[in-house]
């Protein structure tokens, strides 16, 4: 018998006891130790049970990763039958906001037309919105907020969102949510928090938006696509910028898991409309309500009062609001572009690029108040085209309301 290490090493490096010995010591020893415990798990019928579990997930896990080839655990929404095929072209919408902007509508619609012949789906991400907060969480807001967004961008191109599938993240989610929510707990695994968090969130920050970008990789794999388009690098999906976080996760989960295992890794393009932004008031002080955007629902009246409003320095192209405009919504969707002007200002001019429009701003040869009036009169247009749009449909209309009023809700509580 032997009471501490150093006379067990002696006696066996000294010959005394063999290596026999020495094993079948250390079995006894720990048989005695673990007795208690085999006890327990056959005595006792909870135990027992977990133990029986234990020991069938391992057999589980055993024929999983038999074959060279382990499939990976994803919601499949080819499967559940929420989408047509995959290989389509998948554009996010933005998070929820009580006050949707045109810029919101343009961007979406700029999105999806990168995706070519594509399939192409646009994504509501209701739940993320819930778990970054979005519209205080509010379930009726963050719904009535998609109401206002599609019917807006149906008026805007109806041609294009003819051709567009929109699928609701809680539906999609729902049609087999233990597939996914494991798909979201193994990327959460994968990855380092540094990663998920990316430059701009700070550890004092709400956990949310890391959530929801491990939610927004298991998304693009339930869609399986063959591409995305993401905003540009100065894109804010989440409140902290988040596009080239995502961007970076999506493109390694691929890279570092998914291609392993058969799938293969989407085309992650970047792209936005052309800004519409009226102002640039770096002095939040100098900051108005909303004379610096024009929103989803502005009355055409605004088409007029805001573009008065904007800035339009004489021969400035670096920043000329009229000018984008005039591009988004006559060039855009038009082949030219009519200013008119009075006979001392070289009269009618007809133009039908963005290039030719800068460079007579730029000599002088167009006016700021004759290309803000052409620019104007596209506005009171584009937005009387979205209001018919709304009035057009109950269910639209009683939405924007109900925005309206979480909007007015939520600035008392800032009060």
């Amino acid at each position: 018998t032997y009471s501490d290490f150093a006379s067990v090493k002696s006696a066996f490096l000294s010959g005394e006891m063999t290596e026999q010995n020495l094993k079948k010591g250390l079995t006894d020893g720990l048989n005695e130790l673990l007795e208690p415990v085999r006890q327990h798990f056959t005595n006792d019928e909870n135990a027992r049970t977990l133990l029986a579990q234990v020991r069938q997930f391992k057999k589980e896990d055993l024929k999983a990763t038999s074959s060279d080839e382990k499939e990976e655990r994803r919601l499949n929404l080819v499967a559940t039958g929420k989408i047509s095929s995959a290989g389509g072209h998948v554009v996010f919408a933005p998070l929820p906001t009580a006050s949707p902007t045109l810029q919101m509508a343009t961007d979406i619609l700029a999105r999806l037309a990168l995706g070519g012949d594509k399939k192409k789906i646009l994504f509501l991400s209701d739940w993320s919105a819930h778990v970054c907060s979005s519209c205080d969480a509010d379930k009726k807001a963050i719904a009535a907020y998609h109401t206002v967004l599609l019917s807006g961008l149906r008026s805007l191109d109806p041609a294009l969102m003819d051709d567009v599938t929109v699928v609701t993240q809680s539906d999609a989610i729902l049609s087999d949510p233990s597939n996914y929510w494991i798909s979201v707990i193994n990327i959460g695994r994968h990855f380092r928090l540094d990663d998920i968090m990316g430059p701009n969130m700070k550890d004092s920050d709400a956990v949310g938006p890391v959530v929801g970008r491990l939610m927004r990789v298991a998304d693009v794999m339930g869609l399986d696509p063959a591409s995305i388009a993401l905003p540009t690098a100065a894109g804010d999906v989440d409140g902290f910028g988040g596009a080239d976080v995502d961007e970076n996760i999506i493109g390694r989960y691929y890279d570092e898991k998914l291609i392993a295992v058969g799938m293969s890794k989407p085309d992650l393009l970047r792209g936005d409309a052309l800004p519409i932004i009226l102002q640039q008031r770096e002095i939040e002080a100098h900051k108005t309500e909303n004379d610096e955007y024009y929103l989803m629902d502005d009355p055409k009246v605004n088409g007029k009062s805001k573009m008065k409003k904007a800035f339009c320095e004489p021969g400035n192209i670096e920043f000329c609001p009229p000018i984008m405009v005039a591009t988004t919504f006559g060039l855009g969707g038009k082949s030219q572009i009519l200013i008119h002007r009075s006979e001392e200002n070289g009269g009618d001019v007809t133009y039908s690029t963005k290039d030719e429009l800068e460079r007579d701003f730029e000599s002088g040869a167009l006016h700021p108040g004759d290309l803000k009036a052409a620019a104007s009169a596209l506005m009171v247009e584009t937005l009387d085209k979205i209001t018919a749009g709304m009035k057009a449909d109950a269910d639209v209309t009683k939405a924007s309301k109900a925005l309206k009023a979480f909007e007015k809700k939520m600035s008392k509580k800032k009060k």
